[in-house]
């Protein structure tokens, strides 16, 4: 029974540990793969776009914040937006905060 043992064990040889690496690299390089496809660049896909649609923004647009209130632009300054949400009632907030145009 102990022979057994002794003969499942690993070799006492060290030559067995470069074969290693180069069996570990492929699936992790495929992996990846699958996640800057499927993940990452999707993500900087709508960065991007989300970007472009805020440098776009100017007086009159029709737009929606994070917190879901509906507005109109009537003034951009910097990063600074003033919304006008309903008559004679108007906002000052990010531009970062806008998350539509309609």
């Amino acid at each position: 029974m102990i022979d057994l043992a002794y003969a499942m064990a690993p070799s006492r040889s060290g030559g067995g540990g470069g074969g290693e690496l180069l069996g570990i690299l492929p699936p992790l390089l495929i992996m990846f793969a699958i996640f800057y496809f499927l993940l990452i660049r999707p993500q900087q896909k709508k960065q991007k776009e989300h970007k472009e649609m805020l440098e776009s923004i100017k007086e009159g647009d029709n737009v929606i914040t994070s917190s879901g209130i509906y507005g109109t632009v009537k003034k951009v300054k910097d990063d600074v937006l003033t919304l006008q949400i309903a008559e004679k009632v108007n906002i000052k907030m990010l531009k970062s905060g806008i998350t539509n145009k309609r």
